[in-house]
């Protein structure tokens, strides 16, 4: 995503109504996968668990959405101090800015650019919550949210897409997330992980999805959503730019699908829903680092390339033991890595920039600047989330009992179920917990054509 650009005096930008009108447009379409989000990953686990889920991502909207106003957008896109962070005075509390006033070199105010910002802000830290499906406090889980994007989300960020942030110094290309986004939020679910622990019952209990439609349900509007998170990140479109990445979208995202449901039916005999929506997941996060940088024909690349990868990556959690609830890690952390080391390799040079990767005759510097971002966000990820996780759990404590887990967590979170199979009504006066199946892309393949 481009920062601020310096222009002449004779090329200083006017508003233009057109593309303001399209950002905030893109910022509604972004702000509806924080929900879209919601339904993914709360069909995906048992019913005792749905609420929360659901919970876990909403609450997002609220928290970062004041941290955002207060100083989340002069951290990240304020004046660049020593390239890791940024700050302006003048966006603490977005106080300062004249309604009018246009983001640096571009046609769209500033504050359209906060919001649409804003919104990425919120749906990265609600990433992070599938991996920690069933066992996590919710109110220890809201703490987290606000640490986690001041510690981590803000200066990622900056490093990425703020003017002077030493990855987009350095040349990294992220177009819309690969780094900032799905890799960040996929290091910190691995890093939380470590420090909670598994779910009672992990490898011995069915833990499979309790509502496919709902998963269908959620990927759809995620889809849709993507569209925005993606063409909107070129600010405008007067150049073609953003009408490239909405191709290419819709390009990776049904390659990956189509190269996940292929993978399964060759390894598990069958093509699941589940399957097809991960794998449709899969190719929006891939492409979206590298969907500026390809042609159409790379974006298929990307797409059948990531969705492999993440189909292969979600059974790791199995054999290496942690315990990745709804496989943010094999998606979202493989699919960002996979989608962002990429443009190194089928960058053309002649979309966003004119950058080349390796296979168009660019030799393998792209390719090497890439993977310094891509490790750089993990790293710095993984440590500062687990340091997080590990402070909460030794104070507040970030998991509740196991009874409660047991029982589930709706009833003793939210005093509330999702489903009524009493018939006497809903809510707090319904407790008896309904055994139902979980929440794993593994699990998702017919039992009796599985692998011990």
């Amino acid at each position: 995503m481009p920062p601020g650009i310096s222009t002449l005096a004779a090329d200083i930008p006017t508003l233009s109504s057109a593309n303001t009108g399209f950002m905030l447009i893109c910022s509604a379409l972004v702000m509806i996968m924080t929900p879209g989000l919601a339904f993914f990953y709360g069909g995906m686990v048992r019913v005792k668990s749905t609420l929360n889920m659901l919970m876990m991502s909403f609450i997002s909207l609220g928290i970062v959405t004041i941290l955002w106003v207060l100083y989340g957008f002069s951290a990240t896109f304020g004046t660049d101090k020593g390239g890791f962070i940024g700050w302006t005075s003048d966006y603490v509390g977005l106080s300062g800015l004249g309604i009018t006033q246009l983001w640096d070199g571009y046609t769209i105010p500033v504050y359209v650019f906060a919001v649409f910002q804003l919104m990425f802000a919120i749906i990265t830290p609600a990433l992070i919550s599938g991996a920690l499906a069933d066992r996590v406090k919710f109110s220890a889980w809201a703490l987290f949210v606000a640490l986690w994007v001041t510690v981590v989300y803000f200066p990622v960020a900056h490093w990425v897409w703020g003017a002077g942030g030493w990855l987009f110094e350095l040349g990294v290309i992220d177009f819309a997330g690969g780094t900032a986004v799905h890799i960040n939020a996929g290091a910190a679910a691995l890093g939380v992980i470590l420090v909670i622990g598994k779910r009672v019952g992990f490898k011995r209990d069915p833990m499979r999805p309790h509502s496919l439609p709902l998963v269908m349900l959620g990927a759809g509007l995620l889809w849709f959503g993507w569209f925005g998170f993606n063409a909107g990140s070129w600010l405008g479109n007067d150049d073609g730019v953003g009408a490239v990445m909405f191709l290419n979208t819709q390009v990776a995202t049904a390659a990956a699908m189509l190269a996940w449901l292929a993978y399964e039916k060759i390894r598990h005999g069958a093509f699941t829903t589940l399957g097809a929506a991960s794998g449709a997941v899969a190719g929006l996060v891939a492409i979206t680092p590298s969907g500026g940088a390809v042609s159409p024909l790379g974006a298929i690349a990307v797409g059948a390339i990531a969705g492999v990868l993440c189909a292969m990556a979600v059974g790791l959690k199995f054999k290496l033991g942690y315990d990745d609830s709804l496989d943010v890690v094999g998606v979202h952390l493989v699919g960002g890595v996979a989608g962002s080391l990429l443009v190194g390799l089928f960058a053309t040079g002649g979309v966003q920039s004119d950058v080349k990767g390796l296979f168009y005759g660019g030799g393998l510097d792209q390719l090497g600047k890439q993977a310094v971002g891509v490790f750089a966000v993990l790293a710095y990820s993984l440590v500062a989330s687990a340091v997080l996780a590990f402070l909460l759990d030794k104070t507040i404590g970030m998991r509740g009992g196991e009874d409660v887990e047991v029982s589930g967590i709706d009833q003793d979170e939210h005093a509330e179920t999702a489903y009524d199979f009493s018939g006497a009504g809903g809510g707090a006066g319904s407790r008896k917990a309904v055994p139902a199946p979980s929440d794993t892309v593994a699990a998702a393949a017919p039992i009796k054509k599985v692998d011990a």
